[in-house]
C-alpha cells in the first residue's frame, strides 16, 4: 500500500507539475500508460490532487459587483440565463458551491450544515477530499410528526461525512418544539448541550434560503413542520423565509416572530459569529427571501445565478441602488 502511494505521488507532481507526458511517466515507473492513468485517476478520487477553476466571470459582472456593494459579500455568480430550467438553474448553482464548499473547507475544521432542498442538490457534486479531524455539525433540528427519523437530513450529512472523512454531529431535536417551554428544557440537557458548544465554535457554514413561495417549495412550508394555523400566522406576520429554520422578514427583522422561540436552528445573530457563511440560493422566485437574509447579514458568501440576483436588486429602493458601482 505504501509502494503504491509512493507511485501515486510521483506520477501527480511529474504530470501535475513537472507537467511530464503519460508516456514518460510509465516508462519512469516501469508501467504502462495505463496504469499511470489510473494512478491520476485515483489520486484525484481521494483527493491527493485537488483541482481548482477560477470563479466564473460573472462573479466580476456589474450585477455582482452591485450585490457585493450593496450588501457587504462576497458573490459567486453563475450566468445562466432567464430562459434556464428551474431544474438547469439548480444544477449549475450547485456545482459551484459544492465547488466553494470543498476548496474553503481544512483540517480540523467544524463544519455547520442546515439541511433543505438546495443542500440536497449540492451534496451530490461535492467531490471527495479527506480531511483529518474535521466534523460536520448538524446546525437546526431536522424532525416532525410526520418525519421522525429525518430521512432527508441524514442523507445530506452523510453524503458531506464521505466527501470530507468527517465525523458526524447530530441534531437529534425536532426542527420546530411545540411548546418554547420544551425548548427551554432542552437546551439544559448535556446531549444537546454538546451539540450546541459545537455550534458556538463553527469554522465553516453552508446553507439555502429558505423561502414562503418558492416556485421550488421548501421543506420547512410543505413538510409538515408547521401547520395551517402556523403557515397563516406566517402571512399574517410579513414572513418571507428563513435560514436554519429562523424565520424573516423582507427587513431582515426576526426577533419578535413568535415562532422563532420555538425553531432549533442558529439565529443570524449567532450565524454571524461564524467567519465564513455560504448562502446558496438558484430561484428567482425566493428573491425577497435572499433579500431578508441578507439584510439579517446571515450570509459573508453568496452563491447565486444572474437572474436571482437582477430579481434581488429589483426589489431595492433608490438608496440601497446609489450604492451600485458605476464601473
Amino acid at each position: 500500500m505504501h509502494e503504491r502511494y509512493e507511485e501515486m505521488h510521483e506520477a501527480c507532481v511529474r504530470y501535475y507539475v513537472q507537467e511530464e507526458t503519460m508516456e514518460a511517466i510509465a516508462r519512469h515507473l516501469q508501467l504502462s500508460r495505463s496504469s499511470v492513468s489510473r494512478l491520476l485517476a485515483e489520486a484525484r478520487h481521494t483527493g491527493m490532487v485537488r483541482i481548482t477553476v477560477e470563479a466564473p466571470q460573472g462573479s466580476s459582472s456589474p450585477v455582482a459587483r452591485s450585490v457585493a456593494a450593496i450588501f457587504g459579500v462576497n458573490v459567486h455568480l453563475v450566468t445562466v440565463g432567464e430562459s434556464a430550467s428551474i431544474a438547469t438553474r439548480f444544477e449549475r448553482v450547485s456545482k459551484l458551491a459544492a465547488a466553494l464548499l470543498r476548496d474553503s473547507v481544512n483540517d480540523g475544521d467544524l463544519i455547520g450544515v442546515a439541511w433543505g432542498v438546495t443542500l440536497s442538490n449540492i451534496v451530490p457534486f461535492i467531490e471527495k477530499r479527506p480531511l483529518h479531524d474535521a466534523t460536520i455539525v448538524q446546525m437546526n433540528g431536522g424532525t416532525n410528526i410526520h418525519d421522525t427519523s429525518a430521512r432527508h437530513v441524514a442523507a445530506i450529512l452523510q453524503s458531506l461525512s464521505q466527501s470530507f472523512d468527517a465525523r458526524i454531529v447530530q441534531f437529534p431535536v425536532p426542527a420546530f418544539f411545540d411548546y418554547a417551554e420544551t425548548k427551554e428544557a432542552m437546551w439544559r440537557e448535556r446531549s444537546v448541550k454538546l451539540v450546541l458548544n459545537l455550534q458556538d465554535k463553527l469554522n465553516i457554514a453552508i446553507f439555502g434560503i429558505g423561502s414562503v413561495d418558492a416556485r421550488v417549495p421548501s421543506y420547512v412550508y410543505t413538510a409538515g413542520f408547521l401547520d395551517e394555523e402556523e403557515m397563516g400566522l406566517i402571512r399574517e406576520q410579513g414572513i418571507v423565509g428563513d435560514v436554519c429554520t429562523v424565520l424573516f422578514r423582507e427587513d431582515g427583522t426576526y426577533e419578535d416572530i413568535d415562532l422563532n422561540q420555538r425553531a432549533s436552528g442558529l439565529t443570524p445573530a449567532e450565524l454571524q459569529q461564524i467567519p465564513k457563511r455560504i448562502g446558496v440560493i438558484a430561484d428567482p422566485s425566493r428573491a425577497r427571501a435572499l433579500l431578508g437574509a441578507l439584510r439579517a447579514k446571515t450570509i459573508t458568501d453568496l452563491v447565486c445565478d444572474d437572474t436571482t440576483a437582477r430579481a434581488l436588486l429589483d426589489l431595492l429602493d433608490p438608496e440601497d441602488q446609489r450604492k451600485t458601482p458605476r464601473h
